[in-house]
C-alpha cells in the first residue's frame, strides 16, 4: 500500500469510527496536534484517539485537495479537509474546514531491519497493527482551522 493510500485509509477510518491510534507509530516521538489539542508520545496520541473515538459520532470527512509525497521509507502530506463530528457527551455538532499536514514513515516489521535508518524516539520502535498488514504509520499529524485573517 502507499502512502497516499494509508491517509485514506485513515479518513475511511475516522468516518467509521474504527480505532485510530494503529496509524500513528508508537514511539516517544510521535506528535499529534488537533484543533484543540497537542499529544506528544505514541501512548498519550493512543490515549487521546481513543478518547475521540469513544466520545464523537457521524464523522463527515471530505478530503479536497489531497497531495502525498513518498521518498525511501518517509512520506508527508498536505490536505484542505472539511471536518464534522457529533460530540456525544455534549450533543453538539461541529464543522471545520481545516487543513491537514502530516510525516509517515515506513516502519519494519518486527524482525526485519528498516528500509533507511530510523529515529525511534528511543522507545525500541515496533509496529502497530489495524488489520490492514499496513507498515506506513503517522509519526506526526497537524490539523487546524482554516480561517482567513
Amino acid at each position: 500500500m502507499a502512502a497516499v493510500d494509508r491517509v485514506r485509509a485513515y479518513y475511511d477510518a475516522l468516518r467509521e469510527g474504527e480505532p485510530l491510534a494503529p496509524f500513528f507509530a508508537p514511539v516517544d516521538g510521535a506528535v499529534k496536534v488537533g484543533i484543540s489539542e497537542r499529544l506528544v508520545g505514541g501512548e498519550s496520541v493512543a490515549d487521546g484517539l481513543a478518547d475521540q473515538t469513544e466520545r464523537t459520532t457521524d464523522w463527515s470527512v471530505g478530503s479536497r485537495d489531497l497531495r502525498v509525497t513518498e521518498r525511501e521509507g518517509h512520506a508527508w502530506f498536505g490536505d484542505r479537509v472539511s471536518l464534522a463530528w457529533t460530540d456525544t457527551e455534549r450533543r453538539i455538532r461541529y464543522e471545520f474546514d481545516t487543513r491537514w499536514t502530516g510525516t509517515l514513515e515506513l516502519r519494519a516489521e518486527p524482525d526485519e531491519e528498516p528500509e533507511s535508518p530510523v529515529d525511534d524516539g528511543g522507545d525500541g520502535g515496533g509496529t502497530a497493527t489495524d488489520g490492514r498488514g499496513d507498515r506506513w504509520q503517522f509519526v506526526a499529524m497537524h490539523v487546524s482551522t482554516a480561517r482567513d485573517l
